[in-house]
This record gives structure tokens, sequence and C-alpha cells, in this order.
């Protein structure tokens, strides 16, 4: 049996729009290359740790949804599902850094790695993006992704497939944006870990149970929506004095109004960010464990501040 290359695909960073994106705010997600997976045979499948053993199983559960979709007229692409199985049974497994339930793409990146090998007339990332496709491999992205999550926007299959920072719009007005970080900036944006694993799910659930509740849509619409797009606007143009004030507001409201989002071992460090602007917390992704992002005009002092918490940089500012 020929084998194909094996390509890595890289995490990602939801940097603006989790949960506010669900109401058409705008949205900006970067790609994240510290951690990233590939589909590979390295190893004989006698020979493979429990780890990898374990993902050759449930990637067989996942060929079953995706012989689900296959049947459907409204998946518009189509997989060649009997090579998937036919190396799924020869050993093949998905083989990751990217650490599950922590909000930086681990099922992004693998719903990319099985569209870009078995996907027939697949998009290719090395021509033009036009909004149509991307728009189009977003649809696809979603119908995959939805196995892990129950529904999905198709945004982090996306990212983790394309490549390049995307800013969001709105459902259907996508695109490629440039970023352009400061090498050797003082200020940072960065990752801390907090140690817990969380699913999406009952968290986006919660979220949209209190959209129900017609004081805190308001809250929604006219603070943090507004909050999310003069951050997104302030980054791409480069004024991070800006930035950091509209920062302030975004993580102020996320303190306030997404609790059961921060995992409650952070409501001190969270607090003590805002009260000293030394540094500046949100959630990334849907929150409740996993990753929380972090923003600093001023790196090494917050380092220093932060000692004895896992700190991960994304980007100088």
């Amino acid at each position: 049996m020929s084998k194909k290359k094996d390509v890595n695909f890289h995490s990602k960073i939801l940097l603006f729009g989790e949960y506010s994106i669900i109401q058409e705010s705008m949205g900006l997600t970067l790609p994240y290359d510290i951690f990233k997976g590939k589909l590979t045979f390295d190893q004989a499948k006698e020979q493979c740790p429990v780890e990898f053993a374990n993902s050759n199983q449930n990637l067989f559960k996942f060929l079953k949804h995706l012989r689900t979709l296959q049947t459907s007229d409204a998946f518009p692409v189509k997989l060649d599902l009997d090579k998937f199985e036919e190396e799924l049974n020869a050993g093949l497994y998905f083989d990751s850094t990217i650490p599950q339930g922590f909000g930086i793409g681990s099922s992004g990146a693998l719903v990319a790695a099985i569209y870009d090998r078995y996907a027939e007339d697949k998009i290719m990332i090395t021509e033009d993006l036009t909004k149509e496709n991307i728009s189009f491999l977003k649809k696809i992205f979603g119908q995959m992704e939805s196995f892990f999550h129950g529904t999905s926007s198709g945004v982090d299959p996306l990212i983790c497939y394309i490549n390049l920072p995307l800013l969001i719009r709105s459902k259907e007005d996508i695109e490629p944006v440039k970023v352009a970080p400061k090498a050797n900036g003082k200020g940072a944006i960065f990752l801390i870990d907090t140690g817990t694993p969380r699913k999406t799910e009952p968290l986006v659930k919660y979220y949209m149970e209190k959209m129900e509740e017609g004081t805190f849509r308001e809250f929604v619409d006219k603070q943090l929506k507004p909050f999310t797009n003069n951050c997104i606007q302030a980054f791409l143009n480069g004024d991070h004095a800006t930035l950091f004030g509209h920062i302030t507001k975004l993580s102020e409201f996320q303190f306030k109004h997404f609790k059961p989002m921060i995992p409650k071992l952070f409501n001190r460090l969270w607090k003590k960010g805002l009260d000293s602007g030394e540094y500046y917390l949100k959630l990334c992704g849907a929150g409740g464990g996993g990753f929380i992002l972090g923003f600093t005009e001023n790196f090494e002092k917050t380092q220093e501040e932060l000692k004895g918490y896992q700190l991960k940089l994304v980007c100088h500012i």
C-alpha cells in the first residue's frame, strides 16, 4: 500500500470573538505553531503506545460519522473513506502535541488533516483563497467537526488548514489578514495553562440559555460586541495604546458576566490584573479550563509577577 506524505497541521488561537461571534461580532483567529498534529504510520501498529492505539480507535469512530455525512446531499465534498479505512486498519493514527480540551484546535487540526489527506478535488491552500472557497471549506469543516462538539462553525479546522490569520466579519465573510507582531516588542500576548481540560458543548449551552434573558442579551449587543470589534480593529491597526484601553473593558466584562467560564482558581489572578493594570486576562475559546489568554505591555515584568504559572508566549506586541 502506498502511503502519503505526513503533513503537520498547527493549533490555532481565537484571539478575539469567543461567544460574541455567535451574535455576529467580528472574530480574529491566529495559527499557533507551538503545537501541531499529523496523520502518520511512524510506528508499527503492534508497537504503538496506548495513546496512539486509542487515537486509531477514535479515528474509526470518526470514520463512521464521515460515512453518515457522505450519504447526505448537504455534504458537498467527496472523501475517499475506503482509503481512510484501509489506512486505519494498517495502523494510521493522529500524532498530536495539541492538548485536547484546551481551546486551541485539537479537533480542528485533525479535521483539517483528514480533509487534506482524503478529499477528492480539494481546495489547495497554495492557490488564491477566494471568499467563496473559504466559505465552502468552512461549511465542510463545520459538518465534519460536529462529531466532536455537537455543533461547529468550522472556523477552527479552517484556520488549521489554511494556516493564516483570519478576520471573521460574519458567518459568510471571512478573509485572510496580515498580522505584524513586533519581534522585539516589550508587550506581549501570552497563554496561561490552567492545567484543566474542559468540554465546549456545556459552556456554549449555558451561554445560549443566558442569551434568552433580555438583560444579558443587551449586555452582549451593547458592550461585548463593540469591545470585541474595537479590540480587533486596534490590533490590526497596530494601535496598541488603544488596544489596551479596549482590552481592559473586555476583561472586565468577562470577569463580571462570564464567571462560569473562568476557572475558580484563576478568579483572584484575573482580578489582580484588572486592579494593577499590569496585565489583562480573557477567555481563550469557550473557557472553563484549558488556556487563558493574557495581554501585557511589559512581558518581562508580567513573567515575574506570574512566576509559578505556566506561561506560553503567543507573540510580542
